[in-house]
């Protein structure tokens, strides 16, 4: 006969192997035919019914990893840009994350409900000093939970809900990236936000044209000949990238020359038409109203004001910066074009923030 046999000659059980997460303990949390031991007052779930809710909770956790795999393949898939592309994104984001934090929750309630033994709680009155007798208990009363608990019995349960908390960790890291716009080192990042697509080219290399918002049509400078008009215009090419629109929108005022005061930059005109962005400094609403007799630009969210004629310096209201200019021209077939990028940042909050000076000597010296 061996150690690890009894006096009768049978093989001696061992103890299962513990499982992760619950503490060391001589006393085995349920027998050789994997039945929980009884306890007093405890009334374990039907064995059938609870391997049903089993199978049920494991679908939800396994639901909720796939759910959360397609949100990160949903955000890195679906450029928000367009009307379409915009709510695309947002369905996709929506229903995928829901079902991400739904479905664990519902496993968690099944589990609970359906498996976990229904008992009573008795709290018994203990001086605030624990002794050592008492922390023992407190031991057994833990692996008591985690035997009732199912987390050491039942494998599948563990294993899908391990697996759909498992890209949570990564979550963060998708989700952090556009703190670098994708990829883009620190300082490249506010070279970014600081310019607009004003300053690129098209596929064959020519400057981006101005078209009407709306209608997309370019605009030849002498069909804009009547002094007092004013169109609001977008970048050809990008008529529908609302990211783009943001911080690229531009209205023309069509001026007399003899209107025009030092303020505005004659070289950045042609023939008195002059563009600025749209985008007020203040809070970034659409800087639209214009007052002809005054040659004002108001903006009507809260009534900052603009003197188109004087480079769109601040009149009144609670804008700190005058409205860009962008620079403009024509090109071989009179159609009105950007001959570079505005020489400040655009809008209001982090440009107030913003290298202007930095940004001058990017645009050549202007200030």
């Amino acid at each position: 006969m061996t150690d690890n046999e009894h006096e009768n000659g049978r093989p001696e059980r061992r103890a299962p192997a513990r499982v992760i997460g619950t503490p060391l303990s001589d006393t085995p949390l349920s027998d050789s035919h994997g039945e929980e031991h009884a306890v007093p007052g405890v009334v374990p779930q039907d064995e059938r019914k609870a391997r049903r809710a089993e199978r049920i909770a494991a679908l939800c956790f396994t639901l909720a990893f796939a759910a959360l795999v397609a949100f990160l393949v949903a955000y890195v898939h679906f450029q928000s840009g367009g009307l379409s592309a915009t709510g695309a994104s947002h369905v996709a984001l929506g229903g995928t994350l829901t079902l991400a934090l739904l479905a664990p929750a519902a496993g968690i309630v099944i589990w609970v409900r359906q498996i976990m033994p229904k008992y009573e709680l008795v709290q018994q009155r203990h001086p605030m000093a624990s002794p050592e007798d008492v922390r023992a208990e407190v031991a057994a009363t833990f692996v008591q939970g985690a035997g009732e608990s199912g987390i050491v019995k039942r494998r599948l349960l563990r294993r899908t809900l391990l697996l759909a908390a498992a890209p949570l960790g990564l979550a963060p890291l998708v989700l952090l990236r556009d703190l670098d716009s994708s990829g883009v080192p620190g300082a490249q990042l506010h070279r970014r936000l600081a310019h607009t697509v004003w300053g690129e080219k098209t596929k064959d290399g020519t400057p981006l044209r101005l078209v009407v918002e709306g209608t997309g049509q370019p605009i030849r400078a002498a069909d804009f000949n009547s002094p007092g008009g004013i169109l609001s215009v977008v970048p050809q090419g990008y008529e529908h990238d609302l990211n783009v629109l943001a911080k690229a929108t531009v209205i023309l005022i069509k001026f007399r020359e003899e209107e025009l005061k030092p303020g505005t930059n004659p070289n950045w005109t042609h023939d008195g038409i002059v563009a600025y962005s749209k985008i007020c400094t203040h809070v970034g609403c659409p800087a639209a109203l214009y007052e002809q007799t005054t040659h004002h630009i108001l903006c009507p969210c809260h009534q900052s004001t603009f003197d188109a004629a004087d480079g769109a310096r601040v009149v009144f209201g609670p804008a700190a910066r005058p409205l860009p200019q962008l620079p403009i021209g024509v090109d071989e077939q009179g159609y009105l074009i950007a001959l570079g990028d505005f020489p400040a940042p655009v809008g209001p909050g982090y440009w107030e923030r913003g290298d202007a000076e930095a940004r001058a000597r990017e645009n050549g010296g202007h200030s």
